[in-house]
């Protein structure tokens, strides 16, 4: 399917004999522009509300419409202000859609049609998660949810899509696979390709994120999801989403080593991508062939396309993946040889990621630093590394991540004592001053209790669960450890529910107890 080619019309015709009026004409103009993007054309949804569309951060012009007619306008303007400002990382963007949003839900509540009072919260819900305010963006999705009829598919299925994606974020990868199930039999009822295409894609992203915790099965069948969204997508003509979905489908490939595939895909992407004139997101596919690049060992060549991908970065102003095209950069350079360059790209991951809050983002490049370049880096700047990666990637439930984690740990610690010690360079000291300060116990313990800390964190507080983490055969076992070693860590395990003694046995035994003395 040819998806450059397709008409565009953007003014809804009024009906034949009579000029419409302006509610009238606000209305059509308002399904115009969502139907333009729900189809990932956001120079169409734009062009569609001429007149009545004032920018990303504008109040769009309803004044003087009717009450339904001013409520639809808000709608469509802050799900048009959300979708471009997370496109485009416009600051504020968020903010000024959830008051349209919140604005437009408050008229279509006085109007009691609660149908578009769930429909603007699942919109509403969207702009939390794209700030990152993952409960709230689940308490509002919750909520629209509650206001739908159980027949309203298409609803329910866009709002448990869009719940799941909140809590793949959140990292509740098993949370989201429970709502995806959820959502199953609606999106099946909906008939829509794009949400059926949407619904897909996002299974494939949880199965990828189960693969990530430790169950390597799951990649198969996150293939498998990636190519029913693909001919869902295809069928609904989403360019947009499409593409993502293929360039995905390309790191996915990229990951299992099947990197001819990964290619194919990352060049459908590319081509579908330019298609919507958007730099960025070809910079995107551009990032991800790097990787592609890099793994086949073709360095100079990935070195070149990631470069590519930064620079459109810097001239947009997309900082959090400026700091990705880095980091890719960074590993390019380091593994042809070229530790300098590379250094000052990794460092320059760390910190852009860092200035863009992307906290995350910051420490899988401190990690990437110690890992490409730790035999270039002393002491103080293997432990500088460390300390940007820990703080961030502490809690993650990644099993690979947590991995490369210990590994930068091992290194800083065997830097530190490779540093106390008499090798070559080292002046020579006593070996009181040497190790002053030191306790192997203090270390042991701080170890062991960070340890714990994050199994309790990554079993919810269930000590069983925890115990069974941690390897212990028995739970009792690690209880007494946690009682008498380590009770600063007793509020991260769930409260002890003691076992109530059973009311029905009781009198039975006092009555046999009264026999006897009989």
């Amino acid at each position: 399917m040819d998806f450059s080619n397709s008409p565009r019309v953007t003014h809804a015709p009024a009906a034949a004999g009579a000029p419409a009026s302006r509610d009238e004409d606000a209305l059509r103009r308002c399904t115009l522009s969502n139907s333009f993007l729900k189809a990932g054309d956001y120079e169409g949804a734009v062009e569609a509300l001429e007149g009545l569309w004032r920018g990303t951060c504008g109040r769009p012009a309803a004044d003087g419409l009717g009450a339904r007619a001013a409520a639809e306008v808000l709608l469509q303007a802050g799900r048009l202000t959300s979708a471009l400002g997370g496109a485009r990382r416009i600051e504020g963007a968020q903010e000024a859609a959830k008051n349209l949003l919140s604005e437009g839900a408050g008229l279509f509540e006085r109007l009691g049609d609660a149908r578009k009072v769930a429909e603007a919260r699942t919109d509403l819900g969207v702009c939390y998660w794209r700030e990152g305010a993952f409960e709230e963006a689940r308490v509002v999705l919750r909520a629209a949810l509650e206001g739908l009829a159980r027949e309203d598919a298409e609803q329910r299925a866009l709002a448990l899509t869009r719940l799941a994606i909140v809590e793949l974020s959140a990292g509740c990868n098993r949370a989201a696979v429970e709502v995806l199930a959820e959502a199953a039999p609606h999106v099946e009822a909906s008939g829509s390709d794009v949400i059926q295409g949407n619904f897909h894609s996002e299974r494939a992203n949880a199965f990828v994120a189960l693969a990530d915790a430790g169950d390597a099965e799951m990649l198969d069948r996150a293939l498998v999801e990636h190519a029913a969204a693909s001919f869902h997508l295809e069928q609904a003509g989403h360019t947009r989403y499409l593409a993502n979905n293929e360039n995905n489908l390309a790191i996915l490939f990229n990951r299992i080593g099947r990197h001819e595939e990964a290619r194919e895909h990352l060049a459908r992407a590319r081509k579908l991508h330019a298609s919507l004139k958007d730099a960025v997101i070809v910079a995107q596919c551009d990032e991800t062939l790097a990787r592609v690049l890099v793994a086949e060992g073709r360095h100079e060549e990935a070195e070149r396309v990631a470069l590519s991908a930064v620079r459109v970065f810097e001239d947009c102003d997309r900082q959090a993946l400026l700091a990705e095209a880095l980091t890719t950069l960074g590993v390019a350079q380091a593994r042809g040889g070229r530790h300098p360059e590379a250094h000052q790209s990794l460092a320059r991951a760390v910190e852009v990621a860092e200035v863009a809050g992307d906290r995350t983002g910051a420490g899988l490049a401190a990690l990437t630093l110690t890992e490409e370049l730790g035999a270039d880096l002393d002491h103080a700047e293997l432990c500088d590394a460390f300390e940007r990666a820990h703080g961030p990637l502490a809690g993650t439930r990644d099993l690979d991540t947590l991995s490369r984690l210990t590994a930068c740990a091992r290194r800083a610690l065997e830097s530190f004592i490779s540093s106390r010690g008499d090798g070559e360079g080292v002046e020579a000291a006593p070996s009181e001053e040497r190790w002053e300060g030191f306790s192997l116990k203090a270390e042991v313990l701080r170890y062991e209790a960070e340890l714990i800390s994050r199994a309790l964190r990554d079993a919810d507080g269930v000590v069983s669960r925890a115990a069974k983490l941690l390897g212990f055969r028995h739970h009792q076992t690690f209880v007494a450890l946690l009682n008498n070693r380590h009770k600063g860590l007793l509020g991260e395990r769930r409260p002890v529910i003691p076992r109530r003694r059973s009311l029905i046995r009781r009198p039975h035994r006092q009555a046999q107890h009264a026999g006897k003395k009989g």
